[in-house]
């Protein structure tokens, strides 16, 4: 039975409350016409990824012509640092990710990397970051998470969560702290499937929630929500649609045991396969807005003024038919258009006046690595060698475009280095020996670094990993995520993420130019 048509506010109302709470993405280095017009008639956030940028000075003017459109408007951009950048998506990050951050464990240095870090987005025009993780990493083989979690330890991931909220927002840009309730505790990828999460509602108290408590605490002005579906909570809807767990929890008073948060609530993308391909995304972002979601994150993908049009049309049909009540639409529209005013809060930029801090991302790097060596002194690399990378695939938040690993900067170190990749598919194809015959050949005696990341992950990087051992027992190896599996080789390096300051700070190591901390 088709529920009655019910009597709502004007068209235009509707349609500028509709649009205000979509936050679409786009494609290019410049705005599309169509996203400027859509912009006149009430759309209020933009989404910024590494397709649309090219460098600061035209990511500056990208969003300067945004704004002369609409000056109150939300820029937001998915920029973590570490494996996941968009403002350097093709040379590498200059500041390390959460977990080199966790590593070190001084929450002033986690501050001062995020506020170097805001500072760099507000002089682009970007005013919302959709950082940081405060995923508690506690499955080691999480796919999406890992190094972009501050650890396993939630009071250690609670500190920091809280002083990169801090830091970001007293340069004016607004955090949004994700992925709420936490994304830490599955093997499966949100981007792909739907993740279940089994912990009970003590465990999660414990554990995933207590870094949100602490983002919320310290003013974050935005949290986003996961994908994953937490049966103790909701057993029917994955968090992003569920009202017990953005009304009954994030949003309901700390003295009814909710977290007592009242600012924006951001979908994770809603073209992931978590909710595209169980819900549709016009469906889902209804279900998001009911639930009491407020932004409506559809830009991972790319995104045309069609299905701009499509969600705010979803939108405005399911206020008509009564699905949507109307107040919840105008409070999140409302909510959004708030943000876009005082993105930072309206204290932001005068509790610190931000000064350039070019040097802090790699001083972080060289303070987060850690080396373990085999037992005897290890001699550093004076001339050129060969890097074998140890390559698994890329998840879709990190990408394939941004490069990783050390070769670049052995090379600029020591002139005639190379490298090679080497795969699953090719340790398939080939087996495992005639990976390492081919890799000794392309060595030509000379001393070899061998690059993983993840390594407990990946049986058959392991594997080649001890077959080169035990035919160069004098590799160095350089773990470049998750150090869960023992230290090997004769000069062990984590890095504890693969952004460009990690490589570099490897690099410096590997030539003895660095001091570093033994594991």
């Amino acid at each position: 039975m088709t529920p009655p048509v019910r009597p709502v506010s004007s068209a235009d109302t509707l349609n500028r409350d509709a649009l205000a709470v979509l936050q679409p993405g786009f494609t290019g280095t410049t705005a599309p016409d169509w996203l400027l017009r859509r912009l006149g008639e009430g759309l209020t956030s933009v989404g910024l990824f590494g397709r649309n940028v090219a460098g600061p000075e035209q990511l500056a003017a990208l969003t300067a012509q945004l704004r002369r459109e609409r000056p109150e408007l939300l820029i937001a951009i998915d920029e973590e640092g570490g494996d996941v950048t968009r403002l350097e998506v093709r040379g590498g990050s200059s500041f390390p990710g959460n977990h080199a951050l966790g590593a070190v464990d001084d929450t002033a240095l986690t501050r001062a990397v995020a506020r170097e870090l805001g500072r760099r987005l507000a002089d682009c025009g970007v005013n919302l970051n959709w950082a940081p993780c405060a995923d508690v990493n506690s499955n080691p083989d999480n796919p999406v998470i890992g190094v972009r979690s501050f650890g396993a330890d939630p009071r250690l991931v609670a500190r920091h969560t809280a002083a990169y909220v801090e830091g970001l927002q007293s340069a004016g840009v607004a955090a949004c702290t994700k992925h709420f309730p936490g994304h830490g505790d599955t093997a499966v990828d949100s981007h792909h499937d739907l993740p279940r999460i089994t912990a009970d509602a003590a465990t999660l108290r414990a554990r995933e929630l207590v870094p949100f408590r602490a983002a919320v605490a310290a003013g974050t002005r935005a949290v986003m929500s996961a994908h994953l579906l937490l049966p103790t909570l909701d057993g029917e809807r994955p968090a992003t649609l569920s009202p017990a767990v953005l009304n009954g929890l994030l949003r309901a008073p700390v003295a009814e045991g909710g977290l007592g948060f009242d600012g924006l609530i951001v979908t994770d993308g809603m073209e992931m396969r978590a909710i595209a391909a169980t819900y549709g995304i016009e469906r889902g972002s209804v279900l998001a807005l009911a639930a009491g979601a407020d932004a409506i994150c559809v830009g991972g993908g790319p995104t045309d003024e069609d299905t701009v049009l499509r969600l705010r049309d979803a939108l405005v049909r399911a206020v008509r038919t009564g699905e949507l009540s109307e107040r919840r639409l105008a409070d999140a529209a409302a909510r959004v258009r708030a943000l876009a005013r005082t993105p930072g809060g309206p204290d932001a930029g005068e509790r610190e006046r931000v000064a350039p801090a070019p040097g802090i991302g790699l001083t972080a790097a060289r303070r987060a690595l850690r080396l373990t060596t085999a037992g005897g002194p290890y001699e550093p690399l004076t001339g050129p060698v060969h890097v074998a990378a140890f390559t698994p695939l890329a998840n879709i938040a990190v990408g394939d475009e941004t490069p990783w690993g050390v070769a670049a900067e052995l090379t600029r170190l020591l002139p005639g280095t190379d490298t090679a990749a080497y795969t699953a598919a090719s340790a398939s194809a080939a087996g495992i020996p005639a990976l390492i015959e081919g890799l000794l050949t392309a060595a030509a005696g000379r001393r070899i670094v061998a690059v993983v990341r993840d390594l407990h992950r990946h049986p058959w990087m392991a594997e080649a990993v001890t077959a080169l051992l035990a035919a160069r027992p004098g590799t160095a190896v350089v773990e470049m995520g998750v150090p869960q599996a023992p230290p090997r080789g004769a000069l062990h390096l984590a890095t504890h993420g693969a952004a460009r300051v990690c490589g570099l700070a490897a690099a410096e190591a590997l030539v003895g130019r660095a001091s570093t901390h033994e594991g």
